[in-house]
């Protein structure tokens, strides 16, 4: 077996292609983007008579000069996890590596099922050499996937009556779907702060994700799909009223809905399912045998935050599928527990004080405006009103 670094694009992606669980958070596209972002890239192919046998892109970030780094393989390494001896040179490359460059601990979180005796093989191995289960979370742990190989018949058939009924009404609704551009970037970043207002959830500045989403878009592996109700439905100036998003991400024969976001009108003409539609019909002509929806909960309950996304999710007929998620290799023992235990206890700690003190200006100006609100009818009465003292 033969370890490389690789500095050839085409050659990376290339041999990734040909690798199991090949996800596309290990392209030479995600890396690059990374590498703007504060993370160096580093790309290791093992090879067996010249035939790709494993593949790992890893980011290492170092938080500030002379400080220890830390190391993350997004979504890899891309191997077969069933070949044990593999698996351990990769594991042992990964924790040398890892303490070569004096990093605090390399992280990884391979799509590997939970629930099969490979992911239990595999679990065994890491905790074995040292790896522990780890307490950050990068990717959704858990996922829902839809097999494309069915004909589109079949997918409708797999689906949940009401979401097939809505897929239809979304249709006799005046909804369509349209494929979207590079031209599109603002649109999408605008629905997608939309609904994190709306929702609760935090999000990156706009240029982050208009340098993400066009770096893919660019490179041909990924696709907004925006619907639209036409001007009746009151489209600003006569145009489309665009009203959802999706944006799919594909490699190696496999899909991912990764972004998606919908404005608080017309959502009775059910835009989303038909949006999920199309992203299925869009992944299946460009060959892809796997629709990953993305994220699902960790405990099945409907206290659980994602419960209302993994009921949407569900309806499409897809199957629940738990991975292994992420596991570190701390090199130090006690730099790995100030990181993963101090510092985030120390930043909730910041956070909350941040929010009380966000949350009672919000509330001061709440009440200016009411007392301005309450003076200006004492002292500007409508005409109809009574001024007799």
């Amino acid at each position: 077996m033969r370890e490389s670094r690789i500095t050839n694009p085409k050659q990376w992606n290339s041999a990734l292609t040909n690798l199991p669980t090949a996800h596309v958070l290990q392209t030479w596209e995600w890396g690059v983007f990374k590498s703007r972002y504060g993370w160096q890239p580093t790309r290791y192919l093992w090879l067996e008579d010249d035939q790709p046998r494993a593949a790992a892109l890893v980011l290492t970030r170092r938080p500030g000069r002379g400080l220890p780094a830390v190391m993350y393989v997004p979504k890899g390494p891309a191997l077969d996890y069933g070949d044990t001896a593999l698996l351990e040179q990769v594991l042992a490359h990964l924790e040398a590596t890892a303490r070569r460059e004096r990093a605090l601990f390399v992280k990884i979180d391979p799509d590997v099922r939970a629930d099969a005796a490979e992911g239990e093989a595999v679990v065994e191995t890491l905790r074995r050499r040292g790896w522990r289960g780890s307490r950050e979370q990068v990717q959704f742990r858990n996922t829902i996937l839809l097999d494309l190989t069915r004909s589109p018949d079949e997918l409708l058939a797999a689906m949940k009556s009401k979401w097939r009924y809505n897929v239809r009404l979304a249709a006799r609704k005046g909804v369509t779907v349209r494929r979207g551009t590079l031209a599109d970037l603002p649109l999408l970043y605008q629905m997608y702060a939309e609904t994190a207002a709306r929702d609760g959830f935090v999000i990156r500045p706009e240029a982050y994700y208009h340098d993400a989403w066009g770096a893919f878009i660019e490179a041909g592996l990924a696709q907004p799909l925006i619907a639209e109700l036409p001007p009746a439905s009151g489209g600003p100036g006569g145009g489309m009223e665009p009203v959802a998003m999706v944006l799919v991400f594909r490699f190696a024969g496999r899909a991912w809905y990764m972004y998606g976001a919908s404005r608080a009108v017309h959502r009775e003409k059910m835009p989303n399912h038909l949006l999920q539609w199309e992203a299925m019909q869009w992944a299946r002509e460009q060959g892809c045998t796997v629709y990953d929806m993305w994220g699902a909960p960790d405990v099945l309950d409907e206290s659980d935050p994602l419960w209302g996304v993994y009921r949407f999710k569900q309806g499409f007929g897809g199957e629940f599928v738990r991975h292994i998620g992420a596991w570190d290799f701390p090199v130090s023992r006690f730099g790995y527990w100030l990181y993963t235990v101090v510092m985030p206890r120390a930043l909730a700690m910041m956070r909350r004080r941040y929010w009380k003190r966000e949350t009672q200006n919000v509330m001061r100006e709440v009440w200016n405006v009411k007392v301005a609100h309450h003076d200006s009818r004492l002292t500007a009465p409508s005409p109809a009103t009574s001024t007799i003292a």
